[in-house]
């Protein structure tokens, strides 16, 4: 496995990276911050200089992030991905215990559906036919 990290000479400007990695600006800028990104080095003119490692990086960081990893485990995944012989045990149980929490929601989300559409049902069948006195929707969500 390629290094997530291993910069090389090649350069982009932070445009030209964002563009490359799918990333907007901004989030490349808060990523430096919050150091997901290693800070690049700057030209004599100021300007950022990024390196092929940082589009690795940022595309990792990005693909974690669309499978709805937290920035801490991210971070914990990165410092795996980083070694010679990362334990896969590790990463596995970074992993599970994310489609763990991926599941409950889920769950939640099956309930919150089954709620809302008895609510709906009800009001189909009571105030959106005829005149009634109060509003199923409307009384669920002020109970």
């Amino acid at each position: 496995m390629a290094s997530i990290t291993k910069l090389r000479a090649d350069s982009s400007t932070i445009g030209q990276l964002s563009k490359r990695t799918g990333v907007a600006i901004e989030t490349i800028r808060y990523y430096e911050r919050i150091k997901l990104l290693p800070p690049p080095p700057r030209t004599a003119g100021g300007h950022r200089s990024y390196a092929d490692g940082h589009a690795r990086r940022l595309r990792f960081v990005r693909r974690a992030r669309e499978l709805g990893f937290g920035i801490d485990n991210i971070r914990a995944l990165i410092a795996l991905a980083e070694q010679d012989r990362a334990p896969c045990r590790d990463a596995r149980a970074i992993a599970a215990a994310h489609l763990a929490d991926v599941r409950t929601r889920l769950a939640d989300l099956a309930a919150l559906e089954r709620s809302l559409a008895a609510t709906v049902a009800q009001c189909d069948a009571q105030c959106c036919r005829t005149p009634a006195p109060a509003c199923p929707v409307l009384d669920a969500l002020q109970a």
